[in-house]
């Protein structure tokens, strides 16, 4: 009613007697600028409106009251004037009624499609926090009008179309995800709907920062549209950028952290900082890892068994380091890329990849052999015959080895470090990636850089060949791991595969092993061997059938989706929920532990705790992107939902205690 009442007056407002560029009404100051027309002759179009202090001009969709500007125009024969096209807008809340208007000069930007002298008749709406007044103008602006340098910045002030926003309603609550660039240095954001049936107009709006995405929730006008337009206002620090939106239902990640601030409250800085650390802890945590240990342990005792100088010996740290790094930043990198390409994948992607489990394998296989004494290719240096090579390029190659297999899992520290990385811009993300190779490397770079640490490893002798062949046991049970990872994969088909290509390579390293001194003569049946176990990793295939999660039996789990999700939220339902794969370490150790125990089962029985469980151990982008919605960069990742709608984001290590509390 308000909206049309003004209508009616603006109609009712006559024209300005001469039109002119430039017009000076009582409350406001009206201008018709324009670019320099183009090849084709279109000229870019600007109304400026500078209303004078204490006054107020609308945005197209004025909010509770007021009331957009109307333009007529008048143009050359056959020509068009596309849509007025708006700034930004900002907030107004008077007497209840919230208002979205320019406080400050705003240009309304539109494109005529022929040169020509232009006419327009402009009504509008200025109005203070007491009054409202119509006012009009009647422009002109000549066919040779001189070009206007506002117009460029201009231009670059109005929203920029931005795809990928979803929206959800619950219970009465709007929230919308907005993949912003740059979320995490974002301080401010405000959602501006293109129409009405939206939003709550004064209800506030809570912004956080939810993965890659802002999110925005606020109150729902009480319809459920099929779309939401509008624009997104967003600001990080003193600078302010708009976003056009066409938002979709779709999922919307639970609220995240205040913008501006890292998990634990801090600034963008702050955020760096502290995931550049937990990275390195939690690299230095990998080196434990069944199949890194025995890389590590030999490589450290090689400089104590080979009598390596000082120089000789920073040099193998720190090409071992190179090659660590290499790799983390490498798979963190294209962690980044393809997720800023729209692709769901997170850290451990490689082992999602049936074949690269297969090739794995057959290496881990090798390794296993060489440390078990089957075969040697000079001085060890990872099991396979570049990292076996002496001198750097051997402990380049190692690292590399030692950092693809080491880094699948993420395990405490490392869960919130490659979470942050995923929000922060791309080369700070990357600098979280490398930290975590600088943390798997530095046991090895402080054996190589401080020689207290070289002077205490025990002496060489004939107990090195021993503890050599102990070593051999961990990396062929990793082999078994993989080969029943591989079948959880690609079916026992395509474990019996892997397995055959691991026999295969083995016999063609016995026969080495057996010949090491006339390794001339052996070579073609190790190349023929070789390349059959290749073969076989090529004909891998992932298995068509579905994947079934081996949950602990006393949770009942259900299989993960979000439509599963969203029904048990509507019912206020507490439910549990966890990601996992088969080949994350910290996963299996949780569910062995924690997840099995009988009163957590029992807990969750009294008090009604629905679990679901989604499998990660193949690709799957809709647990990825859901992943990753909560700061996370891969499994595991635990979150209980209670009755009451609140999130809780549980640790990588679980305990029955939590649990329990939690159910109750």
């Amino acid at each position: 009613m308000i909206r049309c009442l003004l209508g009616l007056l603006l109609l009712a407002v006559p024209g300005g007697l001469a039109a002119q560029v430039v017009v000076n009404n009582p409350n406001t100051r009206v201008e018709l600028i324009a670019a320099a027309p183009d090849a084709a002759g279109a000229r870019t179009v600007g109304i400026v409106l500078t209303p004078k202090p204490g006054w107020h001009s609308y945005w197209s969709n004025p909010g509770e009251a007021g009331y957009p500007p109307k333009a007529t125009w008048t143009l050359p024969d056959g020509a068009t004037a596309t849509p007025l096209r708006f700034p930004v807008p900002g907030t107004l809340l008077v007497s209840g009624l919230m208002n979205y208007v320019y406080e400050r000069p705003a240009t309304l930007v539109t494109i005529v499609s022929r040169p020509g002298p232009i006419g327009l008749n402009l009504n509008y709406l200025v109005c203070t926090a007491e009054i409202c007044v119509p006012e009009s103008a009647k422009l002109a602006l000549p066919a040779d009008a001189a070009p206007d340098a506002r117009i460029a910045a201009a231009v670059a002030a109005l929203p920029a179309p931005l795809p990928g926003a979803r929206f959800a309603v619950d219970h009465g609550r709007l929230t919308v995800a907005v993949p912003v660039p740059d979320p995490a240095n974002v301080t401010k954001a405000y959602f501006f709907p293109a129409g009405d049936n939206a939003v709550d107009y004064p209800s506030p709006q809570a912004a956080t920062l939810a993965g890659r995405d802002l999110r925005i929730e606020t109150k729902a006008s009480g319809t459920v549209p099929v779309a939401i337009a509008g624009v997104v206002r967003v600001e990080r620090g003193d600078h302010i950028t708009g976003y056009t939106l066409d938002a979709r239902p779709g999922p919307v990640p639970a609220a995240g952290s205040p913008l501006g601030q890292d998990v634990a409250g801090g600034s963008p800085v702050a955020l760096f900082a502290s995931a550049l650390l937990l990275a390195i802890a939690g690299g230095i945590l990998l080196n434990v890892m069944p199949c890194v240990f025995p890389i590590l342990s030999l490589k450290a005792l090689s400089l104590a068994k080979g009598g390596a100088t000082p120089a000789a010996a920073r040099r193998d740290a720190l090409a071992y380091t190179a090659g660590v790094i290499a790799v983390c930043t490498a798979l963190g990198g294209i962690v980044l890329a393809l997720g800023a390409a729209g692709d769901a994948v997170g850290w451990g992607f490689q082992l999602q990849n049936p074949r690269v489990v297969a090739g794995l394998l057959i290496l881990v296989t090798a390794i296993a052999l060489n440390l078990a004494g089957l075969f040697e290719l000079g001085s060890f240096g990872g099991g396979e015959q570049l990292a076996s090579k002496s001198g750097a390029a051997g402990s380049f190659w190692t690292g590399a080895l030692a950092a693809f297999v080491a880094t699948p899992c993420t395990g405490p520290f490392m869960a919130a470090a490659l979470g942050a990385a995923l929000v922060l811009p791309p080369a700070a993300g990357l600098l979280v990636f490398a930290g975590l190779g600088v943390g798997l490397a530095l046991p090895f770079l402080a054996v190589g850089f401080v020689p207290a640490l070289r002077r205490r490893l025990p002496r060489p002798g004939a107990w090195m060949a021993t503890f050599r062949h102990l070593l051999s046991v961990p990396m062929f049970l990793t082999a078994l791991g993989l080969a029943w990872l591989l079948g959880r994969q690609a079916g026992v088909g395509g474990m019996a595969l892997g397995l055959g290509g691991a026999l295969l390579a083995g016999l063609a390293l016995w026969w080495l092993g057996g010949r090491q001194r006339v390794f001339a003569n052996s070579w073609p049946p190790l190349v023929a061997g070789l390349v059959a176990a290749v073969s076989a990793v090529i004909l891998v295939v992932p298995s068509t059938a579905a994947l079934t999660s081996d949950a602990p039996a006393g949770l009942a789990a259900q299989p993960f989706t979000e439509a599963r999700l969203g029904a048990l939220q509507a019912a206020y339902s507490p439910t549990f929920v966890y990601f996992t794969a088969d080949w994350c370490l910290t996963c299996k150790v949780n569910e062995r532990g924690a997840l099995s125990s009988p009163a957590v089962a029992a807990a969750f029985k009294t008090h009604g705790v629905t679990t679901l469980v989604g499998d990660w151990t193949s690709s799957d982008p809709v647990l990825g992107r859901f992943i990753r919605a909560h700061n996370r960069a891969g499994v595991p990742l635990y979150l209980f939902y209670h009755a009451d709608g609140t999130v809780a984001t549980l640790p990588q290590v679980l305990t029955i205690g939590t649990l329990t509390r939690l159910a109750g």
